[in-house]
């Protein structure tokens, strides 16, 4: 039976305070903090209260009228209108909403995993032992919740490529037996020791791993010669604008060139030039310890929540305790650029495009020729980025391209109420980022964007997530998850609750088309959540169904033909009475704002990816983190870990734990997906 959600987004109690939660890793990534943006900015809601009271839009007080007022004027006039047809761009029989144990997806399409935790990736990899796991092995293996996935053709074909995964985090409480105790009806988990941590840095990073297309079923090449996999502790180098800088310089790397590994690497991009992009989120939660009485990056790093303390890491490797290296934390939170094609090459952080709790980055050849980066910083009230080059993009000569990300411009959004948009500059010496409030120089800038982006007026956003710019319609989609903290003192006509619990989508049109312009227009093409419930003020078209719509709004794609699919973080049965999933959505023509399921993960996953290949016959999905919840299902009621799980997707084998997977999907006897 579907779950009747009502608005009701407080956390789980056992949940509610992160600092008493046993499964302090899992509510890391759900940023539902304070935020740490102190400035007086406004806010996403207040820019489009602002806006559509002076337009008129608004008449009366009526919630629902209210928020319908913050969609395009064509929306609405079509969402007014009785339409006997369908205009959808999407054409498969949508999957019906709910939470259970397992997938679902499409009739008529195949949804088979590809590749799980644990699996090997190389011909002397050992084969998954989850009862006496060893980093070891682990370096070998597929690595744990897979984040971003990637696609990168081998001579041109759509069957045969490398796949780049990014592994986020870990849940120490769903892979590792016998460190989860019940006592009294409370949860306490064992503390870390050596082995666990390194495990544990084993399966954070990245995997490359080739694969191919045999007869409709894709199958990993275990041999692959550019198979790879990239920890927390492979050597990286740093480059562009702080590289070298004394703020990035530690005991164990006086140069500030030199760093190991990278960490919770959530969305991410490829490049045009074929290179794989890791983004690094939530790095502050792996340092511990305290800085030095009166240390100048105090402010840098309450600005970014760290230390946090997450993870035990620090108790075991001086580099994560600030007591011992307080530099540490300023070479982390950057984007990190692989070059698959070559397993023996060194990743570079490239510090140009600035450092924040990076989504992804997502890339688009502009008008003249440079390359654009759409970035996001995943954390409430926070901000929206854009990288442009310097250089332009050689479409002849791949190694011409491999430094472009060192030199460029890097922006950061300003949404005004006219629905208008300006693109600002975090230059240094341009308006406020003078020595004068700390900048000395572009290193200064990048290592602390956030306080930059501060100082310029940016419009504090609900936490932006992936931002994705369409070649086919010229449009970029930014993904705004959340913000369950706004207060009272924020609820306006066009925001009628003190929460943003279910997200919203929004639209931008760079001007004249072009994605390196400085400005632009908006347009908020989606507000989430249950539109049936008139107090969550839900904008989806009137054709989508009880299945079609969805809250949380996370990872997004744009298959060739230019069509939107959304996939989604927090949608559970207290709070929308679903799993999370992948929706196709609507942007042109009379079915914009429509949207319908696609595919749904079992109980306690996120849906992650999606990446779809070049000819659009597969959709490779990321299901993170299943497992993980199952206290507010009924089918389950009670916390879920290793020795009682609330599935043991995806192998439903007692001798097996629950496994994040990537997932391929196809249509059965070939063809498209959705069309």
């Amino acid at each position: 039976m579907l779950i009747q959600p009502v608005y009701q987004p407080e956390v789980n109690a056992m949940t509610a305070n992160p600092a008493q939660s046993p499964f302090r890793t899992s509510l890391l990534e759900e940023n539902d903090g304070p935020g740490t943006n102190r400035s007086e900015n406004p806010t996403m809601g207040e820019v489009i209260s602002r806006r559509f009271s002076r337009r008129g839009f608004l008449q009366g007080s009526l919630a629902v009228s209210a928020i319908a007022a913050t969609v395009s004027p064509m929306a609405l006039m079509l969402a007014d209108e009785a339409r006997a047809q369908s205009a959808s761009a999407f054409s498969f029989k949508e999957v019906e909403a709910g939470i259970d144990e397992n997938h679902h997806v499409a009739e008529g399409y195949d949804a088979d995993v590809l590749l799980r935790w644990g699996d090997p990736i190389f011909a002397d990899a050992p084969e998954f032992d989850p009862a006496n796991q060893t980093p070891e092995a682990q370096v070998k293996q597929f690595g744990y919740n897979s984040d971003y996935v990637g696609f990168i053709p081998l001579e041109g074909a759509s069957d045969h490529g490398l796949l780049v995964v990014n592994h986020e985090y870990t849940n120490e409480h769903l892979m590792f037996p016998g460190i989860v105790t019940v006592k009294d009806g409370k949860i306490e988990i064992a503390p870390a020791d050596e082995k666990r941590v390194a495990i544990e840095m084993a399966a954070h990073g990245g995997s490359i791993v080739e694969i191919r297309r045999v007869d409709g079923k894709w199958q990993v090449v275990r041999d692959g010669t550019m198979n790879r996999r990239i920890t927390a502790t492979t050597e990286m180098e740093l480059t562009g604008p702080a590289a070298g800088h004394d703020r990035l310089k530690t005991n164990a790397d006086p140069s500030g060139t030199k760093v190991l590994g990278t960490i919770n690497n959530c969305a991410g991009g490829v490049t045009p030039w074929g290179t794989y992009i890791m983004a690094e989120e939530n790095f502050h939660g792996y340092f511990g310890g305290q800085l030095p009485e009166g240390h100048p990056e105090v402010v840098n790093y309450e600005r970014l929540g760290a230390p946090d303390e997450t993870y035990a890491w620090f108790n075991f490797h001086d580099r994560f305790d600030l007591s011992k290296e307080p530099n540490e934390p300023n070479r982390f939170g950057w984007i990190v650029e692989v070059d698959p094609l070559d397993p023996n090459s060194t990743p570079k952080k490239r510090t140009a495009l600035g450092r924040f709790k990076h989504e992804g980055a997502e890339s688009i050849v502009a008008q003249d020729g440079r390359v654009v980066f759409y970035l996001g910083d995943d954390e409430r009230f926070d901000y929206v980025y854009k990288f442009v080059t310097a250089g332009t993009y050689n479409p002849d000569d791949r190694a011409a391209n491999m430094d472009l990300l060192d030199e460029g411009t890097l922006y950061v959004a300003k949404f005004e109420e006219d629905g208008t948009m300006e693109w600002l500059p975090l230059v240094h010496g341009q308006g406020p980022l003078t020595a004068e409030n700390g900048f000395n120089s572009q290193a200064d800038v990048v290592i602390e964007v956030r306080r930059a982006g501060d100082l310029l007026g940016a419009t504090k956003m609900d936490r932006p997530e992936d931002v994705q710019p369409n070649g086919v319609n010229g449009k970029v989609y930014v993904m705004l998850t959340n913000n369950t903290k706004r207060t009272d003192d924020q609820v306006d006509a066009a925001n009628p609750r003190a929460e943003n619990a279910f997200g919203h989508i929004i639209e931008i049109a760079e001007d004249g088309g072009d994605f390196a312009a400085t400005k632009g227009r908006w347009e908020v093409l989606l507000k989430c959540g249950d539109p049936s419930v008139a107090e969550v003020g839900a904008s989806f078209s009137t054709e989508t169904t009880k299945n079609g719509w969805f809250g949380m709004p996370d990872n997004c794609a744009i298959d060739s033909v230019g069509r939107l699919w959304v996939a989604t973080d927090g949608n559970s049965p207290s709070d929308t009475g679903r799993t999370d999933g992948l929706w196709a959505v609507d942007t042109e023509g009379e079915a914009r704002g429509t949207s319908k399921l696609f595919f749904r993960v079992p109980v306690g996953a996120e849906l992650c990816g999606p990446l779809f290949t070049p000819d659009d016959e597969t959709a490779f999905v990321a299901v993170q983190h299943p497992g993980d919840g199952g206290e507010d299902w009924d089918g389950f009621g009670r916390p879920s870990y290793y020795e009682d799980l609330s599935t043991r997707w995806p192998d439903f084998r007692d001798d097996m734990p629950v496994r994040p997977a990537v997932v391929a999907i196809t249509k059965q006897g070939g063809g498209k997906i959705g069309a």
